[in-house]
């Protein structure tokens, strides 16, 4: 087990922790991310080079809308809440806690009315590792928000996701597109079928943005180049979510390039000076791409009952 600081894609003062098969790296100058999440050297994470060294306080503007790649996390309503640069570009504190663990902490944003902490620890055994983030309300009224996990993954994959058998959407999801729409009845696509009660969505899709109402709190992604990352946290059926399609995930393709995976919490009343947090527990292993054949789905549920958050 190792946990030391190093410099990479154009940042100082990263912090990499080694266990065993698993390395992970955080980089706290640009969003309080994660860059990499390996197992075996593979990176499930998507990286853009022409990302590197962006800082939101140095005016350094890359062409475009500026969106950071990789392990990348954020507090909703997406739709309504107040744009919060400083949060989602900005600079945080990080600390090494001990060799498996790290907090990094962003300002008080003002903006917001909140600030933020991301506790990120990791384990060698399925490159286990867990994410928390809590937000505290530093202002002088009642806030509502959500975590909202913004995940990229490297493009092309195979997104999975358990079916609600008593979900609100007629075919178990919905997709978003074109332009404001939000379709529950979305026409069928080739590259999206439901098969023993798991949706799975080969990249790309016709149709960008998938969100469901799971209760099963898990997500899975097969990168080409055949690893398997998992996301299991807690789902809350009888709670409000915030989001517009009321969805506790989201599955986003954007062509061939990254596929966002979405783990969404549920929607927070925080009283001031109060906080809430929401805890993601990550895997990552081997698992062969199977390219345009299903993936079994008893291998995917053997997998997921073995998996202890």
């Amino acid at each position: 087990m190792e946990a030391r600081f190093i410099d990479l894609h154009g940042y100082k003062d990263c912090i990499e922790l080694i266990n065993g098969d698993s390395r992970v790296v955080i980089e706290p100058n640009c969003g309080g991310r994660i860059l990499y999440y390996e197992y075996k050297g593979v990176n499930a994470l998507y990286i853009n080079p022409a990302d590197d060294g962006y800082l939101h306080a140095s005016g350094k503007s890359p062409a475009g809308p500026f969106s950071p790649c990789a392990g990348r996390c954020d507090i909703g309503p997406e739709m309504t809440t107040l744009p919060h640069p400083d949060l989602w570009l900005g600079n945080w504190i990080a600390r090494i806690q001990d060799d498996q663990s790290v907090e990094m902490t962003s300002i008080m944003d003002h903006e917001t009315g909140v600030q933020l902490t991301r506790i990120i620890s990791l384990e060698e055994h399925f490159a286990k590792l867990k994410f928390t983030q809590t937000i505290l309300n530093i202002s002088e009224i009642t806030k509502n928000y959500f975590h909202w996990s913004r995940t990229f993954c490297t493009g092309g994959g195979i997104a999975i996701a358990p079916v609600n058998e008593e979900s609100r959407f007629p075919k178990g999801y919905v997709i978003y597109g074109p332009g404001d729409v939000i379709n529950y009845r979305p026409e069928p696509d080739h590259k999206v079928y439901i098969q023993d009660g798991l949706l799975q969505i080969f990249g790309p899709p016709a149709a960008k943005k998938f969100a469901m109402d799971l209760s099963e709190g898990w997500l899975a992604y097969v990168t080409r180049d055949s690893r398997l990352f998992v996301k299991k946290f807690p789902v809350y059926p009888g709670r409000v979510y915030g989001e517009l399609a009321s969805n506790n995930m989201s599955f986003w393709y954007n062509g061939e390039e990254m596929c966002e995976v979405e783990p969404i919490g549920p929607l927070e009343t925080i009283q001031p000076s109060y906080e809430a947090s929401f805890t993601e527990t990550w895997y990552l292993m081997e698992y062969d791409y199977p390219g345009a054949i299903p993936v079994k789905t008893s291998d995917i549920r053997k997998i997921i009952d073995i998996l202890v958050m």
